[in-house]
């Protein structure tokens, strides 16, 4: 069929195209092909499938066990008294603290901590134990090796309980011999302090970092395969003079945004069940939401997520182009979720490319709900924004594909 032919056929199409029957039967038509496009492209099925089913699991295991435990530290106690060495078997007693040596001195300890022996030094003063005695406050200077967070946050929490406990030792004898009943306060000290971790009571890295990595990965994976079948799209295209063979060519533009995302919403529904339900109960990871709410939550998402990507297909004019516009992506959106840096604290301009991205409410809303049992009416400013970054993203979507198919017309008809 020529252009002209095909331009005529359009045309003539005109009248059902306007009719709500027609509309849907566009629609219905483009669900249909976008199935057989998914199901026909290995590389497709890989990003909509594989993807979301391999990489949660691979991310989860490496965080497993998701704690840090035995982490070599070397000790120079300069005070040798029996309150250094109870300092010294205290923390032994930590779980992520292991004494890995007793150094005479801090050049031996510094030899150790160069060569990445031990994490960290614990240098006991020589006036430690007299400090204690008199009633003074005693310090003791401890040194870190923080190339890795995960291994810092486990030593500085291990230390700072250590620190606390010690002082109510110290305090509670301090009191006994003053004569506590004096003072009232025979039970001991008159404040305690509890720590209470909402989200995530084992202070595990994967518990705190996957189930918003989870989000993100069904939406970049989405993406990817929404823009690999646009740039494979656009290269059929430029092989048949302007026409893609493959393409409801009659279907008018929102009826084909439409179709196509309530394809990929149909097609996704078994990876978010696996998401957001499977894979916390396979690997113990916080799930204390309603499952009503979450999977109520993620119909706006999903929705978003589709609309996004075929708003961001336009960029890619060719099958290999999804790589280099949305991967290098995943980061920054890492990012701008809030999961590694708070939201409020960003600057103004972040905080706002944030907002447009469907997987920073996904992240926000997801965890709410799944980690800190949140109802989805306590999420209700998430889930509307997604239902709005939905919206907006089909009408630049809508724009998109209508640009899209006026340029090859004027393209190949002028060359023609």
């Amino acid at each position: 069929m020529s252009l002209d032919e095909d331009m005529n056929k359009d045309t003539q199409n005109n009248t059902p195209r306007r009719s709500r029957g027609g509309w849907f039967s566009a629609m219905a038509r483009v669900f249909r092909r976008e199935f057989s496009l998914v199901f026909s492209d290995i590389g497709i099925m890989l990003f909509f499938f594989v993807l979301p089913l391999a990489y949660p699991v691979v991310y989860t295991l490496i965080y497993n066990p998701e704690i840090v435990t035995d982490l070599p530290v070397a000790v120079v106690d300069h005070s040798r008294t029996a309150d250094s060495r109870a300092l010294v078997q205290a923390a032994s007693a930590a779980p992520s603290i292991q004494i890995y040596a007793q150094c005479s001195n801090m050049s031996e300890a510094k030899d150790l901590f160069t060569a990445n022996k031990v994490f960290a030094i614990i240098e006991i003063p020589a006036d430690y134990a007299r400090r204690i005695g008199r009633g003074e406050q005693a310090t003791v200077p401890m040194y870190f090796e923080m190339s890795l967070l995960l291994r810092y946050r486990a030593l500085l929490s291990s230390v700072t309980d250590l620190q606390m406990k010690l002082t109510q030792e110290i305090t509670g004898t301090r009191l006994e011999t003053m004569g506590a009943s004096a003072l009232g306060i025979e039970g001991g000290l008159p404040i305690d302090s509890h720590s209470s971790f909402l989200g995530d009571p084992g202070q595990g890295f994967a518990s705190f970092v996957m189930p918003g990595v989870l989000i993100l990965i069904l939406q970049q994976s989405m993406v990817l395969g929404i823009c690999m079948i646009a740039g494979t799209s656009k290269e059929r295209r430029r092989r048949n003079g302007g026409i893609d063979p493959r393409v409801i060519s009659d279907a008018p533009a929102s009826a084909t945004i439409w179709g196509k995302a309530l394809c990929y919403f149909v097609l996704y529904l078994p990876s978010v069940l696996y998401v957001v339900k499977v894979l916390p109960e396979m690997f113990s990871l916080p799930h204390s939401g309603a499952a009503a709410d979450y999977l109520l939550f993620m119909v706006p998402f999903i929705l978003g997520s589709a609309m996004f990507g075929q708003a961001l297909s336009g960029l890619c004019t060719e099958r290999e182009s999804c790589f280099i516009v949305i991967v290098f992506t995943s980061i920054i959106f890492l990012f701008l979720s809030g999961l590694t840096w708070p939201r409020y604290a960003m600057d103004p301009f972040w905080t706002w490319l944030g907002n447009l991205v469907p997987a920073t409410w996904g992240v926000e809303g997801f965890i709410r709900i799944n980690s800190n049992a949140a109802t989805l009416a306590e999420t209700s400013h998430p889930f509307h924004m997604l239902w709005i970054l939905a919206a907006g993203y089909f009408l630049v979507a809508w724009g998109v594909q209508s640009y899209v198919e006026r340029h090859y017309r004027r393209r190949y008809l002028t060359t023609a």
